[in-house]
């Protein structure tokens, strides 16, 4: 939790030491270029949104991506949900191109990320990256299904992250385990 003293916001522990300029050490990783933005080893650390609009709706959802570039998001991701959200994702990107925003803008998927990805392939190309749960990509089938999304990336040249936290556990395995 942070305070204000004097106007200013005085953040807690390891935030003030590196609002104060601390030098932090960071692990070594690979560089990802995510639709030109490059993620990962000794760049700068990238700001990402997300929009809270029904991707369905191009107009609001580029309306909302332009506000968070112009905030300064370098990433923007959107949930690709349904049909209706994946056939709009490349009129969203044009009506940015038009407005002369150009941020990668990352694909939000659940449950049938692999059926919209084959079955719209303009969103897949307009797509700067894909974002996965492994929990959620189609229980009994999920390896396939998981497959599916990586030959999609591969074909587009696309990368994938691959969420790791609570929402992406299988939800079935945490009852067994639970259960247990």
């Amino acid at each position: 939790m942070s305070s204000v003293q004097n106007g200013l916001r005085v953040l807690p522990g390891a935030a003030a030491e590196l609002a104060a300029g601390a030098h932090v050490r960071r692990r070594r990783t690979v560089t990802v270029d995510v639709g030109g933005v490059k993620v990962g080893s000794g760049h700068p650390i990238v700001v990402q949104s997300m929009t809270n609009t029904d991707t369905a709706d191009p107009h609001a959802t580029a309306e909302q991506v332009a506000a968070l570039a112009a905030a300064g998001s370098e990433l923007v991701r959107v949930t690709v949900n349904n049909e209706e959200a994946a056939a709009a994702v490349p009129a969203m990107v044009r009506l940015l191109e038009q407005r002369h925003v150009y941020v990668p803008i990352v694909g939000d998927f659940h449950y049938n990320g692999h059926l919209l990805l084959r079955q719209f392939p303009e969103t897949a190309r307009a797509l700067a990256k894909y974002r996965i749960n492994p929990g959620n990509v189609g229980a009994k089938r999920r390896d396939e299904n998981f497959r599916t999304i990586i030959e999609c990336a591969i074909e587009y040249g696309k990368p994938v992250r691959i969420g790791v936290n609570w929402g992406s556990l299988d939800q079935q395995l945490l009852t067994e385990l639970m259960d247990e």
